[in-house]
C-alpha cells in the first residue's frame, strides 16, 4: 500500500481535515448487533484514521464525536458513549502522546461527568506541546451553540459593532488558533451539515460516501485526499484571480 500513499502530492494536500463520523448505528443493525457495537467498532476505526492522518501528513484532524442534539438518544446509548469516551481516554492517551498528537476539546464539557471532565483536562495538559498531530475532539458540541457562545463572550468583553469583524468572530471560536477545514468528509451518505463547525466551514470542500465509519478505511481516505486534490478551490473568486491573488500574497 506504500505506492498509493507516495503518490500524494505534498502541496495539494488539505492542511485540515474535518470528519462527520456517521453511520456506526446502521452498521450494527445491518450485523444483528446492538447500535452501541457499532459505536464501538467507529472507535476502533477512529485509531486508525488517526493513524493514517499522521502518515499522509495532515496537521490538523476534526472529529465529530458527539453533538449537542445526541442527549436525546436514548440514555443507555449516552451512557454508553460516555463510557466509551472514558474508555479511549484510559487506553489510548499514551499512545497518541508517545505518536506526537495533541488533543484538544471542541464543545461544552460542563455535561460531562466530573470524573470525566478531569480525564478530557489531563489529556488536553498532557499532549499540550505535541506537533505532529492537532486532533479536536468535537464532544457535545454544536455549531450553532458555538458561535451564540462566541457571541455572548464578545459582549462581556466589552466588543463593540465596529471592532467586531471575521478575525475577530474566529477568535472566539473553540478553534481558534487553527485554520478552517479545507476538507469535510462525511460517511454514511448523508448530505446534511448537521451543526457542525457552521462557521468554518464556509469554503470547505466536501466528500461524501456512502460508507458506513467503521469501515471507512485508509484507502477511501487516501481517494478522498485525491478528490480534494483535484478541486479547483476558488473561495467565491474566479481561478484566475485567485491565482493571482495566492502568487501576490
Amino acid at each position: 500500500m506504500s505506492g498509493p500513499v507516495q503518490a500524494l502530492d505534498p502541496g495539494k494536500l488539505p492542511r485540515h481535515v474535518a470528519i462527520i463520523m456517521d453511520g456506526n448505528g446502521r452498521w450494527a443493525l445491518k450485523r444483528g448487533l446492538p447500535r452501541l457495537a457499532g459505536h464501538r467498532a467507529g472507535t476502533e476505526n477512529l485509531r486508525r484514521v488517526i493513524r493514517a492522518s499522521a502518515e499522509f501528513g495532515i496537521p490538523y484532524l476534526t472529529i465529530y464525536a458527539f453533538s449537542t442534539e445526541n442527549w436525546g438518544r436514548p440514555p443507555e446509548e449516552v451512557t454508553g458513549l460516555m463510557y466509551i469516551l472514558e474508555d479511549v481516554i484510559d487506553r489510548e492517551l499514551a499512545e497518541l502522546n508517545k505518536e506526537g498528537v495533541q488533543l484538544r476539546h471542541i464543545g461544552r464539557l460542563e455535561r460531562l461527568a466530573p470524573g470525566l471532565q478531569e480525564k478530557v483536562l489531563h489529556a488536553i495538559e498532557l499532549t499540550k506541546n505535541n506537533d505532529r498531530l492537532v486532533l479536536n475532539v468535537a464532544f457535545n458540541y454544536g455549531g450553532r451553540d458555538e458561535i451564540v457562545q462566541a457571541i455572548q463572550r464578545m459582549m462581556k468583553d466589552g466588543v463593540i459593532p465596529e471592532q467586531v469583524s471575521d478575525d475577530l468572530v474566529a477568535k472566539y471560536l473553540y478553534t481558534a488558533g487553527v485554520p478552517d477545514p479545507d476538507l469535510i468528509i462525511r460517511t454514511s451518505g448523508e448530505l446534511r451539515i448537521s451543526n457542525f463547525l457552521i462557521w468554518q466551514a464556509a469554503y470547505s470542500e466536501w466528500y461524501i460516501t456512502p460508507t458506513y465509519w467503521p469501515e471507512f478505511s485508509k484507502e477511501e481516505y487516501r481517494r478522498a485526499l485525491e478528490a480534494f486534490s483535484q478541486r479547483d478551490r476558488r473561495f467565491g473568486k474566479t481561478s484566475s484571480s485567485h491565482e493571482l491573488q495566492q502568487s501576490n500574497a
